[in-house]
């Protein structure tokens, strides 16, 4: 198997997920504790859980199982990200890394800015913020109870509404062959901010080149 199969079984949560096997649970835990703060956010979150939600009989599982399983993995791999980005900070990153981008980090710094604490729960649902978020909010030295409030109750939020778009689609009939159409609306909804963001940036950007200097 080449490198772009094996890139494509990571981003493909059908594949992941049945490739699990009995394990489904313990790959599923694996993923979302890895994206939700362990420096790599090149996997599919929003998608996995959707998608497990609506396999879940044929994954031999049950709701309950990956929303308690989920908002574990998502809650305890905040915490890596949070301790890294105390302990490290920007010295994890570079400007030509391949994966600890420098940008990635001051896009999560600058959302934290903006947002404050809440960007602990917005940021859930924008992929990479997701995933550097709680190094921004430890490299800017939160405090950790307040961290883990907002970290909670992000994972929670996340989770559940990921499960029950799932399970609302779930129950319409011949929606598991449809699933490939259903992924794509799913991650083109994740990245519709980042979108917005890179204009809004860009747009900012052409009014300061525009601006004469004093």
């Amino acid at each position: 198997m080449s490198f772009l199969d094996h890139l494509h079984q990571l981003t493909d949560p059908e594949a992941l997920l049945q490739g699990f096997g009995p394990w489904v649970l313990v790959g599923l835990a694996v993923i979302v504790f890895i994206e939700s703060g362990v420096l790599f956010p090149f996997l599919p979150g929003d998608s996995l859980l959707v998608t497990a939600a609506i396999l879940r009989d044929a994954l031999e599982t049950n709701v309950w199982a990956i929303i308690a399983v989920a908002i574990a993995a998502a809650v305890l791999g905040d915490q890596v990200g949070f301790f890294l980005g105390r302990r490290f900070g920007r010295r994890l990153f570079k400007p030509n890394a391949r994966i600890l981008k420098l940008r990635h980090l001051e896009e999560a710094e600058e959302f934290f800015a903006k947002h404050g604490p809440v960007a602990l729960v917005l940021g859930r649902f924008v992929p990479i913020v997701r995933t550097y978020v709680p190094l921004a909010a430890g490299t800017a030295a939160m405090s950790y109870r307040r961290f883990v409030v907002w970290n909670v109750s992000g994972a929670v939020l996340w989770v559940l509404s990921m499960v029950a778009i799932g399970v609302l689609l779930g129950g319409i009939p011949g929606i598991a062959h449809s699933i490939d159409l259903i992924m794509l609306v799913v991650i083109g909804m994740s990245v519709l901010p980042m979108i917005i963001a890179g204009v809004q940036r860009h747009r900012k950007q052409k009014r300061l080149d525009r601006t004469p200097s004093a």
